[in-house]
């Protein structure tokens, strides 16, 4: 079978049901690419989770296109970008035509709060199964720990918390922790 169309509808599909953006996504992800299509693995997942947050754009659709690209090269990413945005984009023009008529009705205001609240549980849900995928060294859990202390608590005053200096800074030191030693390195003379 031809697997551009299975790329496309695979993606159509996630994009009609993928709310709260891409963390919320991860068990739509895991269902729909991992176990029904075998096309990637958690670990890989995980990697691009990574990825795409550094990369300019929308986690949700970098993914979508590492994807397309990993199964079929640049048209194959090319595929899932368009199947993965255009349901979403065809509800926000939709809505944004429609809205504006019962923005104020209170049934589409507790339909929106609940919402918010299904979103905030898919992504509580992805924060444990990333937590699960990472838990199994001990490095990272530290980087990870510090990162969060340096969030909620004031530990210094005036700490800058930027998320762009944290993700940086938190590179640079996995880097550090993980680079592999080459065997013409000084100190790695092994006799």
């Amino acid at each position: 079978m031809n697997e551009y169309p299975e790329i496309l509808l695979a993606f159509l599909k996630m994009g009609c049901f993928a709310f709260g953006g891409g963390y919320a996504m991860v068990p739509l992800v895991e269902r729909e690419l991992i176990k029904k299509r075998g096309w990637t693995n958690m670990d890989e997942v995980i990697e691009w989770y990574t990825i795409a947050q550094i990369t300019p754009g929308i986690i949700a659709v970098n993914l979508s296109t590492f994807v397309g690209y990993k199964r079929k090269g640049i048209f194959g990413g090319i595929l899932a970008t368009i199947g993965f945005v255009l349901p979403g984009v065809s509800i926000i023009v939709a809505a944004a035509l429609l809205l504006n008529n019962f923005a104020d009705n209170a049934i589409v205001k507790h339909a929106f709060a609940g919402i918010r609240i299904a979103v905030g549980a898919l992504i509580l849900d992805t924060v444990i199964r990333l937590v699960k995928g990472f838990s199994k060294n001990i490095k990272t859990l530290a980087i990870y720990f510090i990162v969060f202390l340096i969030l909620v608590i004031p530990l210094i005053p005036g700490l800058v918390k930027s998320p762009v200096l944290l993700v940086l800074a938190s590179g640079l030191v996995g880097l550090f922790i993980y680079r592999e030693k080459s065997p013409a390195a000084p100190g790695n003379n092994e006799k």
